[in-house]
């Protein structure tokens, strides 16, 4: 097994050699750790890495060969029992039987519900429609069907759930993936301005001629490079309904990093509120204030948001409508007072165009945006610089 943990570390691009690998192997045979699969992550991590960056490859080669890793000891990501969570009693429903699952339609009321839940459930429940519980119709808990709930744990299955009640961890994109980058480079290249900044370390060959014919000896002339002097901000929409796009964002990632020298990047997850973040591993406590941005990166930035535009409406016209915390003002507010900044602003959606429609938040989006969403295509792509490269 560890002789195919060392391979698959090398297949992601990780520089692994014996030394490291048997500076492991001495490890576990000293017992420095706890012969627990968390304790084992972090010994691992801390041989095989030597650049924060590759933790996200490190980890994708961890879950390759091990199955992924498993919550710290004592963390327990819902106040409520596990117990109430089992999903025992799943139940598989007709479509005719969800059509006939009547939603709450009402934020305040769904929110007051699981108040009163909450203070009144004091067992577990399964298969049920009122009660927090697995399987069901509940609008609480997960493993079952609702229209418009609160999913608490588990996974998501029908993408329904208008608030998650879990804490989940998101990975940093790769930006040094270079695979299938390529063309996604030359779309991006329709967004150029050059100018020559910075340090003369670049040879002017016009000037250097024309210099050593008037002085009669050689004059060497030097220049700063001729670089893309675009500036722009990228917000990347990361887990939940993301995840299906992960490969396509990160070549997108990369080629952008390589492909503008003045690049700011910042993660949010479905719609962007007061607080976004640098690194997934520290969202919760590195945040960085929306506000703050909007008074540090000038007008002449170009603004470009990535994600599918999936979500429940009340995350884009409600406050408090989040999934995963309390927003003082809706995400439209935040939004309207971006591209009022950056007037220069596309979203670029990896969600297959045709699929558009389906959801109202992708609408609302879009009619926010005045339209201005594009495939994640090489035409989408072009389309969407040609629009961020007019004057305005």
């Amino acid at each position: 097994m560890f002789h195919s943990f060392v391979e698959a570390l090398r297949r992601t691009g990780l520089s692994v050699g014996i030394r490291e690998h048997l500076v492991l192997i001495d490890a576990i045979d000293r017992g420095v750790i706890d012969p627990t699969l968390d304790a084992f992550y972090h010994l691992a991590r801390a041989t095989f890495v030597k650049d924060e960056a590759m933790i996200d490859r490190f980890d994708r080669a961890f879950g390759e060969v091990f199955g992924g890793i498993t919550a710290p000891a004592g963390v327990d990501p819902v106040a409520i029992p596990t117990d109430w969570l089992r999903a025992v009693a799943e139940r598989y429903l007709t479509p005719e039987q969800m059509a006939a699952i009547d939603p709450t339609g009402d934020w305040d009321a769904l929110m007051e519900k699981l108040r009163q839940r909450l203070a009144e459930q004091d067992a577990a429940h399964h298969g049920g429609s009122k009660w927090i519980g697995t399987g069901g119709t509940s609008p609480f808990g997960h493993g079952g069907y609702n229209p418009e709930g609160i999913r608490i744990g588990g996974e998501s299955r029908h993408r329904r759930a208008v608030k998650v009640w879990e804490k989940r961890e998101f990975r940093n994109f790769d930006q040094d993936r270079e695979l299938g980058t390529r063309n996604l480079k030359v779309a991006l290249r329709r967004l150029r301005r050059f100018a020559r900044e910075g340090l003369a370390d670049e040879l002017d060959l016009d000037a250097t001629i024309a210099d050593t014919a008037r002085r009669g000896w050689l004059d060497v002339a030097m220049r700063p490079a001729r670089r893309n002097a675009v500036k722009l901000l990228l917000f990347l929409d990361v887990g939940g309904s993301m995840d299906p796009f992960v490969e396509q964002v990160e070549e997108l990632f990369s080629a952008a990093t390589a492909e503008f020298r003045h690049l700011e990047f910042f993660y949010f997850h479905n719609c962007i509120y007061e607080g976004v973040w640098r690194d997934n591993r520290r969202r919760f406590a590195e945040q960085i204030a929306t506000a703050d941005l909007l008074r540090t990166y000038g007008p002449d930035y170009r603004l470009v948001i990535v994600g599918d535009a999936a979500m429940s409406p009340y995350e884009i016209v409600q406050p408090g409508g989040s999934v995963e915390h309390h927003n003082e003002e809706a995400g439209a507010v935040w939004l309207q007072r971006l591209t009022a900044q950056w007037r220069s602003a596309v979203w670029i959606n990896p969600a297959p165009q045709a699929h558009w429609e389906w959801t109202h938040s992708t609408r609302l989006i879009r009619d926010l945006l005045a339209d201005r969403m594009y495939p994640l295509t090489l035409e989408g792509l072009e389309s969407a610089m040609r629009e961020l490269s007019r004057r305005r």
